[in-house]
């Protein structure tokens, strides 16, 4: 690949690194916010909830309506929403504000990965879309750990509407990137048709695919939900040690996301049988190794190089099963995979939630494992599927 695709691809990553914080970010600043804003913990979690359930909504609907925009102008469009929304959120001074921005914000969200995957994927040879899609994500990834902590330290020492300002300016050199580095894309998508629509939303083997994807991300984050206090209470470790130790997880995501792009190049969910499988008994150890404080750091790093290993994959794999089986509809495909990631979120965290409740926090682990065994049973059913009917 040319330098001036790697950096179009590096402009789309710290898009998706921006976009991840922004999702995550409220989870280290509840109760500041809940505090400021005078409100209870419990409706400021919905700021949360709310806005993965925009994401998981809004983004097909909007997918649908967009079909003739240029993919490379929708791009700065959904960028420019994204900022805005996140400006809106820095001067928000009520909860329904907030709110109101925060949903503004998730579904440019939503739009903006199943877009720049399609883009990615475009931007690349055939034999190089896994790598081209887990750069991307790579952003993501990297937010989810390093951009979240970030996030929250300079919320708690400058407050949470200092946050949100900063990720508006990463939000608008995302954009400018994006304007710069992506050249014109060749659009071959049209606005979406009716009988389109059902025909992928009402296929059996995408919504096995989609299933696959939720219970994946569920598996993860049944866990990852809760890793700060299972480091603090369960591991040992303080307050101030948990920063460096989610940056050491954020490293092996990284590593792991990387790693599940090159081997998305092939066949895709061929190698999610053996990904998931990995994932399972990466969540299945850490019973063992994070009551250890000695072994908690190997811990980290075989969890976080499986954790979302399988991103580049499930995308890869719904863009391609999309363009078999319903390709004038393949970008309402790969938003509803963005849907499914957010689904996956809720379902994980809320059963981790319930496992944190009523059990022990280190049941979050065999209860995301489950979840990702199940994945790995819908990649073994789709890939047998797949031979049958000899689409790959």
């Amino acid at each position: 690949m040319s330098t001036k695709i790697y950096i179009a691809l590096f402009s789309l990553a710290l898009s998706a690194f921006a976009i991840g914080t922004t999702e995550f970010v409220l989870v280290g600043l509840l109760q500041t916010v809940a505090s400021d804003l005078q409100i209870s913990i419990t409706r400021a979690g919905t700021l949360i909830s709310g806005y993965a359930v925009a994401i998981a909504v809004g983004t097909p609907l909007i997918a649908i309506l967009s079909g003739k925009v240029p993919k490379r102008r929708f791009l700065i469009i959904l960028m420019a929403v994204f900022t805005l929304g996140n400006l809106l959120s820095a001067f928000s001074y009520s909860y329904h504000l907030l709110m109101l921005s925060r949903v503004l914000t998730a579904i440019a969200h939503g739009v903006f990965f199943a877009v720049a995957a399609t883009v990615a994927v475009d931007l690349v040879p055939e034999n190089k879309k896994g790598t081209a899609v887990s750069i991307m994500f790579t952003g993501l990834t990297v937010a989810t750990i390093a951009g979240v902590p970030l996030g929250t330290y300079i919320g708690q020492h400058y407050g949470w509407r200092a946050t949100f300002g900063v990720v508006a300016a990463l939000g608008l050199i995302a954009l400018v990137g994006n304007f710069l580095a992506i050249d014109k894309i060749k659009d071959q998508s049209s606005a979406l048709r009716l009988r389109d629509i059902v025909k992928i939303i009402s296929n059996s083997r995408i919504l096995l695919a989609l299933l696959m994807t939720a219970l994946g991300f569920g598996g993860t984050f049944s866990l990852f939900t809760y890793l700060t206090p299972i480091l603090e209470d369960i591991s040992g470790f303080s307050a101030s040690s948990v920063t460096l130790l989610l940056l050491v997880y954020g490293i092996a995501v990284a590593a792991g996301n990387l790693a599940g792009g090159k081997i998305a190049n092939t066949h895709p969910v061929k190698n999610l049988r053996l990904v998931f499988l990995f994932q399972s008994v990466a969540l299945l150890l850490q019973i063992l190794l994070l009551p250890n404080k000695v072994l908690t750091i190997a811990g980290l790093i075989i969890m976080g190089f499986f954790s979302f290993m399988m991103s580049p994959g499930v995308q890869a794999y719904i863009l391609s099963l999309s363009e078999k089986l319903a390709p004038s509809a393949k970008d309402l495909g790969s938003a509803l995979n963005i849907s499914a990631f957010n689904i996956g979120i809720a379902a994980g965290s809320t059963l981790g939630g319930y496992a944190v409740d009523y059990l022990d926090y280190l049941d979050t682990a065999w209860i995301g494992a489950v979840m990702v065994i199940a994945a790995m049973l819908l990649a073994i059913i789709n890939y047998r599927l797949d031979k049958q009917q000899n689409l790959f």
